[in-house]
C-alpha cells in the first residue's frame, strides 16, 4: 500500500489554512536526483488477462519470427504480437500425480528455449521435472507436443528453486537442482551435439544463478565463451564480511571435458571472478546480484553487461561492464591462492581438443579457478545508478536519436509493478518516467520487443505491454525536449517518434532550438497583463464564489522536476503538493481573494502556464436563493455527467475546515 508520509494542518496568525500531504513514493517537486520526471499510467497499449492466476510464468519471444509464448501453470500460450490475443493454447498436464506427496501436483513451466528444431519447454511436472518439444504447425495444422526429455537438471522440482538455461548452436546449457531438496546446483551442458559436461563441486558455494549468455566472435568462433552470472555464499564468515559475493564465470564453447583418466566430463576451462559494484574508495559494495541484461555489440569486446544489485542497507544499484574488461581479468590476472609459475597453456584458454590439455593446466582449473583481480564497472569508482527503489528486473534498449547517435535506455522494474525508464547519456542517469502497470503486483517476467518498441511484462494475473514511444503525451516542443526521451523528437506536426529532422537534446534537455514564441518573449520577465493576454479566453476557468467560504484551486503536475507556483496579482505562493496535483487553499474568501490565479511551472529556464482561474464574487440576494450544498454522492453524479474540461482538469471543490480534516482522516 501507499504509505502516508506526513499530514499537518497549520493555522497561522491570520487564520490562513495550510495543509500538506506527501507520500514516500511520490517525488518531491523540483527534485531531480533519483526521481522520475514524469509519472504516467497511460502507457499500456495492450495485454492479456489470464482466466486463472499463474504462480509463476516464463516469457519467450523470438524477434526474428515474431513469436511470443507464455509458459504458465499446466499450459503454454502462443500470443499474437500485435494485440496479444491467444492464438493457441497447449495443455501440459503433470504426469505421475499419484506420486505427489507434498504441494500441488501441477506442471509449472520454468524453462522455454529455442532448441534445435522446436520450442523446448520444461516444468516441474508434479515434482518430477519433465521437458517437451513443441513443434511449429505445418500447413496450418495444430502444433504438436512430443514428450522428449526427463527434465532433472534442466527444470527445478518446484518453481521457487533456482535455475537458469541457455541454448547455443543446438546445445542446451542449464543449472537446476538434481533433487527435490535443491542441492547439487551447478552449470552443465546438458543436451545437444557436444559432450555433456558439468562443474566440479568445490568451485561454487551455495550458488544462485542469475543468467547465462553466449558472446559470439565471428572472426574466431573456436574462442567463443559462455558467461555465467551468479552469486554465492561468502566463505569469509567474519562479522564485517558480506554474506554474498557476486560472480562472473566463463567456459569455452568448445570445451569437451578432460581426458578419460582425469576430469572426464568436467569443464576444463571454468574460471570465475568477483563482480564489483559500489564505491571502492569507501569499501562500500552492492554484493547481491539480482538481474542481468546483456547488450550484444558488433565488436564482441564492446558487448555490455548491465547488472542490477541490491545491498544490505535496502538500496539498489546498476553497474555496467564490458566483455572486453571481463576478458582482461580472465586473461591477465593471477590466480587467487596460487603463487607459483602459471603453466602453459594458461588455464581457461579455449582449445579445440580439451582432452589433450596437460595435467598441470587442468589441475590449476580444478584447485584455483578464481581470479585474484576483481572485475570493475566501466565507471570504476561508483555505480552508474544508485536508488532507494527496490528494483527486481532490468532490460535495455538501443535507440538511434535525431543526432544519429545511439543511446541506451534502461527499463527497471520495481517490486510494486512500476517501470522506470532511464536514459544513459554520458555518466549520469536521467529517469525519464515512471509507469504504474498494475497496483502493487510483483513482476514475474519481462521481455523487450525492440523491433516493435514495446516492453512485455508478465504478472500472475495478466500480461501487460508498455508502449516505449508514447510521444503524444508531450504537448509542446519544450515538453518534448525537456523529457530527454530518445524515442521522441519535436516535428512540425508535434512530438513524434524520433526522426532525423526532429528537435531533440538528450544530453541536457536544452530547449533553445524550440521555435516557441512564449519562450522568446521571456515569460519570467513579462508583466501580468502580458501573461494573461497571451492566454486564450476559453483556457480560463471562471468560478463564482460567495464571500466567507473556504475554497481551493488545483493544478495538475506535468513534471516532477519543475517548481510550481501560484500567481495572484503581485503575490506569488508555492504550491501545496498532493500526489499529482498542486493545491492553493483559501480558508475564507475575502474581497482580496478574487481575481485571476495562474499556476506556473518552471523547469530549466522554461516557464509554462499550466492553468488559469478567474474567481468572481457571488452575491446572495436572499437566503431562499442559496442552494443546499451537494452531498459527495450528488457531486460525483454531476461530475460523471459532464463531458468538458472537468474530465481533464482536476475540479475545484468547496470545502470547510471540518471537511478538510475529515478528508485527511481517510488516508
Amino acid at each position: 500500500m501507499r504509505r502516508l508520509d506526513f499530514i499537518y494542518i497549520w493555522l497561522a496568525g491570520d487564520f490562513q489554512l495550510v495543509l500538506s500531504v506527501g507520500f514516500i513514493d511520490t517525488p518531491i517537486l523540483g527534485s531531480k536526483n533519483n526521481n522520475p520526471r514524469l509519472l504516467s499510467k497511460d502507457f499500456i497499449s495492450g495485454g492479456l488477462e489470464y482466466q486463472v492466476n499463474h504462480s509463476h510464468s516464463v516469457l519467450f519471444y523470438n524477434e526474428d519470427f515474431e513469436e511470443m509464448y507464455v509458459g504458465g501453470t499446466n499450459s503454454v500460450l502462443k500470443l499474437d504480437v500485435d494485440d496479444y490475443h491467444i492464438i493457441e493454447k497447449f495443455p501440459l498436464k503433470a504426469r505421475g500425480q499419484q506420486q505427489c506427496k507434498e504441494g500441488p501436483c501441477e506442471y509449472v513451466t520454468t524453462v522455454m528455449e529455442k532448441f534445435q528444431d522446436s520450442l523446448f519447454v520444461c516444468g516441474t511436472n508434479g515434482h518430477k521435472p519433465q521437458c517437451w518439444k513443441l513443434f511449429s504447425s505445418v500447413n496450418n495444422q495444430s502444433h504438436e507436443i512430443v514428450e522428449s526429455y526427463e527434465g532433472t537438471g534442466i527444470s527445478p522440482f518446484v518453481y521457487t528453486q533456482n535455475s537458469v538455461s541457455l541454448t547455443v548452436e543446438g546445445d542446451l546449457y542449464s543449472a537446476a537442482p538434481l533433487d527435490a531438496k535443491g542441492s547439487s546446483l551447478q552449470f552443465r551442458r546438458k543436451a545437444g551435439g557436444r559432450t555433456n559436461v558439468w562443474m566440479y563441486d568445490n568451485w561454487v558455494s551455495e550458488p544462485t544463478f542469475i543468467a547465462a549468455s553466449w558472446v559470439k566472435q565471428k572472426e574466431d568462433p573456436d574462442n567463443e565463451k559462455i558467461y555465467i552470472f551468479f552469486r554465492e555464499k561468502n566463505t569469509d564468515h567474519s562479522p564485517e564480511a558480506d554474506p554474498w559475493i557476486s560472480r562472473v564465470a566463463r567456459v569455452c564453447k568448445v570445451d569437451g571435458g578432460g581426458s578419460k583418466s582425469f576430469f572426464q566430463n568436467m569443464w576444463t576451462s571454468f574460471l570465475k571472478a568477483r563482480l564489483v559494484c559500489g564505491f571502492p574508495e569507501e569499501s562500500l559494495y552492492f554484493s547481491r546480484l539480482q538481474d542481468i541484461y546483456v547488450m550484444h555489440a558488433e565488436k564482441w569486446q564492446d558487448t555490455r553487461v548491465y547488472a542490477l544489485f541490491t545491498s544490505s542497507w535496502n538500496a539498489t544499484a546498476v553497474c555496467i561492464y564490458s566483455i572486453g574488461m571481463i576478458e582482461e581479468i580472465f586473461e591477465n590476472s593471477t590466480f587467487k591462492g596460487y603463487d607459483k609459475e602459471i603453466p602453459i597453456p594458461r588455464p581457461g584458454m579455449c582449445v579445440k581438443n580439451s582432452r589433450s590439455l596437460p595435467l598441470a593446466t587442468v589441475n590449476m582449473v580444478k584447485y584455483y579457478p578464481e581470479m585474484s583481480d576483481w572485475v570493475h564497472s566501466v565507471h570504476n569508482t561508483a555505480p552508474f545508478y544508485v536508488s532507494s527503489y527496490n528494483y527486481t528486473k532490468i532490460a535495455v534498449d538501443q535507440v538511434k536519436a535525431a543526432d544519429q547517435h545511439t543511446y541506451n535506455i534502461l527499463f527497471l522494474a520495481t517490486d510494486s509493478g512500476k517501470i522506470h525508464k532511464v536514459l544513459e547519456a554520458g555518466s549520469e542517469p536521467f529517469i525519464i518516467s515512471e509507469t504504474q502497470l498494475v497496483s502493487h503486483s510483483f513482476i514475474q517476467s519481462m521481455k523487450l520487443d525492440s523491433k516493435r518498441k514495446k516492453l512485455v511484462v508478465g504478472f500472475s494475473e495478466k500480461i501487460s505491454t508498455m508502449d516505449l514511444q508514447k510521444c503524444q503525451m508531450y504537448h509542446s516542443c519544450e515538453d518534448c525536449v525537456l523529457a530527454r526521451d530518445p524515442y521522441c523528437a519535436w516535428m512540425n506536426s508535434g512530438c513524434r517518434p524520433t526522426d532525423l529532422g526532429g528537435i531533440q537534446n538528450l544530453m541536457d534537455g536544452n530547449i533553445s532550438m524550440c521555435p516557441s514564441l512564449l519562450r522568446d518573449q521571456n515569460p519570467v520577465n513579462r508583466t501580468k497583463r502580458e501573461s494573461l493576454s497571451s492566454l486564450p479566453v476559453d483556457s480560463r476557468t471562471v468560478h463564482t464564489v460567495p464571500q466567507g467560504v473556504p475554497f481551493y484551486l488545483s493544478c495538475p503536475i506535468d513534471s516532477y522536476h519543475a517548481v510550481y507556483t501560484w500567481e495572484h496579482g503581485s503575490l506569488s505562493s508555492p504550491c501545496l503538493q498532493m500526489q499529482s496535483n498542486c493545491l492553493h487553499l483559501i480558508p475564507a474568501m475575502a474581497q482580496e481573494n478574487y481575481g485571476s490565479y495562474e499556476c506556473l511551472s518552471k523547469e530549466k529556464g522554461y516557464t509554462k502556464r499550466v492553468i488559469n482561474y478567474q474567481l468572481t464574487e457571488h452575491h446572495q440576494r436572499t437566503e431562499h436563493n442559496i442552494p443546499a450544498p451537494k452531498t459527495p454522492t450528488e457531486r460525483d453524479k454531476t461530475r460523471s455527467r459532464k463531458n468538458d474540461a472537468s474530465t481533464i482538469v482536476p475540479p475545484i471543490v468547496w470545502i470547510t475546515i471540518g471537511q478538510a480534516v475529515a478528508a485527511l482522516r481517510m488516508f
